[in-house]
C-alpha cells in the first residue's frame, strides 16, 4: 500500500531505533519528573522502607570493620611491647631473683629508673601498671580469634543484610519495569495511526526497551547506591572523627581538589560520550543503509561515495570515542594521586602522633583504611548524579509517551452489524492527516453488495487513504461512511475490522508456526480448516514438502519463502477468516507470471460473492470490476466499468493506455 500520501515518512535510524540513542540527555524538568517516578514507589513503601533500613545496616556493619581491624593490631603491639618488657626486666634480674605471684607492670615500674621512662607516652606506661608479670606475656591468639571470627560475623551479616535488600529491590523494580511495558504496550493500541505518522518505529521502540530499561536500572542499583554511598560517607566521616580530628582535616583537604576534577572530567567527557553515541548511531545507519541497498550501489558505481561517507563518520567516532575514553580515563589516576598525597600526609602526621603517645598504630591502620573507602563512595555520588539526569530523562520521554491523545473513544451504545451484507456508502466524505490540507475531498459512492470495487489513480492520488478511512485507522473529518446504512462511527472499531478481510502488497508474517500465520486472524478454527484454506490458496503443495509442513516455524522476514509464496498464505488467512467483504492491495507486481496466476486464481476464490475494494496499481488486472473508481488530488474523476471508461476517453483511459504503451515498449 501506497504511504506517499502523508506527510511525515517513516524513516527508521540504526538497527530499526535510532531513538534508542540518548547517552548524556537530561530532562527538561528533573524535579517533577523525579517526584512522578517515586510514586511508582508508593505501593510497595513498606519493601522501600526495608530495603533503606538493610542497606544502611549492610553498610554500618562494613563501616566498622576497619576499626575492628585496627583493634586486632592495636591487641598483637600491646603483647608484643609487654613481652618485650618483660624480657628486658628479667634479664636485668640479678641471679636468683625471681617475680612473685601477682607481680603487676606498676611494680615492675618502681624497679626501672626514671630516666628510662621519661620518653614513654603516659597511655602506654598506663597499660603496662595493668599487666600481670608474675608469668611471661604471650601474644594473647585466643583474643585475636574471638575477634576475627566477630568481623568475619559482621561480614557475613552484612552480606546478607546486602543480599536481602537487593532482592526485594530487584522485585519492586521488576514489577515497575512489567508495570511500564504494560501500560506503553496498552498506550501503543490506543494510539491513533496520526500519531505513527509523526514517530518513527525507533522513537517508539525506544519506550519499551531502551527507557524502561534505563529507568529500572537505576530504581535497581541507582537508589541503594545512594543509600550505601551517602551512609558510608557519613559513617566513615563518624569514625575518622573519632580515630584522629587532626587526622580528619588532613584527609579533607583533598575533598575539595578531587571534586574540581571529577566535575571537570565529567563535564568534558559528557559532551564526548553524547557525540560518541550520535555519530555511532550515525554509523550505524549508513552502515545498515549501505547493506540493505548493496546491489543498488554497485549499479550505479556508488562504492567511493558510500566508503569517503563511512570514513568521515568514523574519523568522527574515533575523533570523539578516544578523547571520551580517555578523560574518563583519567579519573581514577587523577583520584589515585589525590588520594595517594592525602595518604603521605597521614603517615607522616599519624607517625608522629604515635610517636608523641596520641595515636595508636592500630588506628592509623584503621585510618588510612577509612581514607581508601571515602573516595569510593565519593566517586559514586558524582556518578549518580550524572546516571539520574539520564534517568530521568527516560521517564520523561515514557511519561510524555503515556501523555500522548489517544484515539477517540468509540460511541457509548454502538451498534452492531449481525447479518452483515456488504453495502458500504460514501458520503460527501472529506478527510486530512493535517489541518486545512484535504487529501479525500467530497468522495461520494454508493456500493453494492457483493461489487468488485477497483480504487485507481496516480500515486498520491488517495487510494489508501480511502482504505484507512473505511477500516477506521482514521476517522473523517466531516460525511460519513456507512455500511448497510449504519455510519461506521457508531460501531465498535473492532467490529469495523471484523468485517473486512486485507490482503496487502507488503505481506506480514511474524515469527511462528505457518498454521499460527493462517490462523492469526481466526485462533479458534480446527487445523482441517486451516488446510482446507492453505489448498483453496494454492499454498498447500508448498506448505507439504517444507521439512514440517504446517508447524514449520518462519521468521518475521520469511527469508526461505518466494514473495508469492508469502502472498498465498496471507490469502489463505484471509479465506479462513471469511470475512464479508475484502480491501486487496494488487500482490502481484513482483512475481513470476506462474505465481500470478496463482495468485489471481485464489483472490477470485476469496472475492466471489464478498464486496471487494481493489488498490489497483496495474490497470489490466481490473478489467472485471464491476465499479472503477478513478481518483486524483482526492476526487473521484471518474466512475465506471472498464469499457465505459475507456470510451469516454478521459483520464482512466489515459492512465490505461500510458501503461499499454510502456508495456508493449
Amino acid at each position: 500500500m501506497e504511504n506517499k500520501e502523508r506527510k511525515h515518512t517513516q524513516i527508521r535510524g540504526p538497527g530499526g531505533h535510532r531513538g534508542m540513542m540518548g547517552g548524556g540527555e537530561k530532562a527538561k524538568d528533573f524535579k517533577s519528573t523525579m517526584k512522578r517516578l517515586l510514586k511508582y514507589l508508593s505501593p510497595y513503601k513498606r519493601s522501600v522502607i526495608i530495603v533503606i533500613l538493610f542497606a544502611i545496616i549492610s553498610t554500618i556493619f562494613l563501616i566498622l570493620s576497619p576499626r575492628i581491624l585496627g583493634n586486632i593490631t592495636n591487641q598483637i603491639a600491646d603483647d608484643y611491647i609487654n613481652i618485650i618488657v618483660y624480657e628486658q626486666i628479667v634479664d636485668n634480674l640479678p641471679e636468683g631473683v625471681q617475680l612473685p605471684k601477682g607481680t603487676t607492670g606498676k611494680d615492675i615500674l618502681k624497679m626501672v629508673p626514671e630516666e628510662m621512662l621519661s620518653e614513654v607516652p603516659q597511655d602506654r606506661l598506663d597499660k603496662i601498671k595493668e599487666v600481670d608479670f608474675s608469668q611471661r606475656p604471650q601474644i594473647q591468639f585466643d583474643v585475636i580469634g574471638k575477634t576475627i571470627l566477630i568481623l568475619i560475623g559482621l561480614y557475613l551479616v552484612s552480606l546478607l543484610f546486602s543480599y536481602f535488600q537487593g532482592w526485594i529491590m530487584s522485585g519492586i523494580t521488576q514489577k515497575i519495569t512489567y508495570d511500564f511495558r504494560k501500560k506503553i504496550l496498552k498506550k501503543i493500541y490506543r494510539l491513533p495511526i496520526r500519531y505513527f505518522d509523526k514517530q518513527t518505529y525507533g522513537e517508539v521502540l525506544s519506550r519499551i526497551t531502551n527507557d524502561v530499561d534505563t529507568v529500572s536500572r537505576t530504581l535497581n542499583q541507582g537508589m541503594t547506591q545512594i543509600i550505601t554511598s551517602v551512609t558510608s560517607i557519613l559513617g566513615i566521616l563518624v569514625m575518622m572523627f573519632s580515630i584522629s580530628w587532626l587526622l580528619t582535616l588532613v584527609a579533607l583537604v583533598v575533598l575539595p581538589v578531587s571534586f574540581i576534577f571529577i566535575s571537570f572530567i565529567i563535564k568534558k567527557s559528557q559532551k564526548l560520550f553524547k557525540k560518541q553515541q550520535d555519530t555511532l548511531a550515525d554509523i550505524n545507519g549508513h552502515i545498515e543503509e549501505m547493506y540493505g541497498g548493496h546491489n543498488i550501489i554497485k549499479a550505479f558505481n556508488g562504492e567511493e561515495r558510500a566508503l569517503k561517507k563511512f570514513n568521515d563518520i568514523n574519523g568522527e567516532l574515533y575523533d570523539s570515542a578516544w578523547k571520551s575514553q580517555f578523560l574518563s580515563g583519567l579519573l581514577f589516576p587523577i583520584m589515585n594521586i589525590l588520594g595517594n598525597i592525602a595518604y603521605i600526609g597521614i603517615s607522616v602526621l599519624g607517625g608522629w602522633l604515635a610517636i608523641q603517645g596520641k595515636i595508636r598504630i592500630g588506628d592509623i591502620q584503621a585510618f588510612i583504611q577509612y581514607m581508601n573507602q571515602f573516595t569510593r563512595p565519593i566517586t559514586q555520588t558524582a556518578n549518580i548524579t550524572n546516571i539520574l539526569q539520564s534517568t530521568a530523562a527516560a521517564a520523561e520521554r515514557i511519561f510524555e509517551f503515556l501523555e500522548e491523545e489517544e484515539e477517540v473513544k468509540d460511541v457509548k451504545n454502538p451498534k452492531e452489524l449481525k447479518n452483515v451484507k456488504g453495502d458500504v456508502k460514501f458520503e460527501n466524505v472529506r478527510f486530512g492527516y493535517e489541518e486545512d490540507n484535504n487529501v479525500i475531498k467530497g468522495f461520494n459512492v454508493d456500493v453494492k453488495s457483493g461489487q468488485r470495487i477497483a480504487i485507481v489513480g496516480p500515486t498520491g492520488a488517495g487510494k489508501t487513504t480511502l482504505v484507512n478511512l473505511l477500516m477506521r485507522f482514521y476517522d473523517v473529518d466531516s460525511g460519513a461512511i456507512k455500511v448497510d446504512g449504519v455510519d461506521i462511527r457508531n460501531m465498535k472499531r473492532e467490529d469495523v475490522r471484523k468485517m473486512f478481510g486485507m490482503v496487502l502488497q507488503d505481506t506480514w508474517l511474524f515469527n511462528g508456526t505457518i498454521k499460527e500465520n493462517i490462523s492469526y486472524g481466526s485462533t479458534k478454527k480446527e487445523e482441517g480448516e486451516i488446510i482446507q484454506a492453505a489448498k483453496n490458496a494454492h499454498v498447500d503443495h508448498f506448505i507439504h514438502s517444507l521439512p514440517d509442513g504446517y508447524d514449520m516455524v518462519i521468521n518475521e522476514e520469511a527469508d526461505n519463502m518466494s514473495q508469492g509464496e508469502k502472498q498465498l498464505i496471507t490469502i489463505a488467512r484471509a479465506m479462513l477468516d471469511d470475512p464479508p467483504m475484502l480491501i486487496l492491495d494488487e500482490a502481484t507486481s513482483s512475481v513470476d507470471t506462474r505465481t500470478e496466476i496463482l495468485i489471481q486464481e485464489a483472490m477470485e476464490r476469496l472475492m466471489k460473492d464478498r464486496t471487494t475494494f481493489v488498490i489497483a496499481h496495474r490497470l489490466s488486472t481490473i478489467k472485471n470490476a464491476n465499479l472503477i473508481l478513478v481518483i486524483d488530488k482526492g476526487e473521484l474523476v471518474e466512475k465506471g466499468n472498464h469499457e465505459e471508461l475507456l470510451r469516454r476517453g478521459g483520464f482512466y483511459a489515459s492512465l490505461y493506455n500510458s501503461q499499454f504503451r510502456d508495456m508493449s515498449v
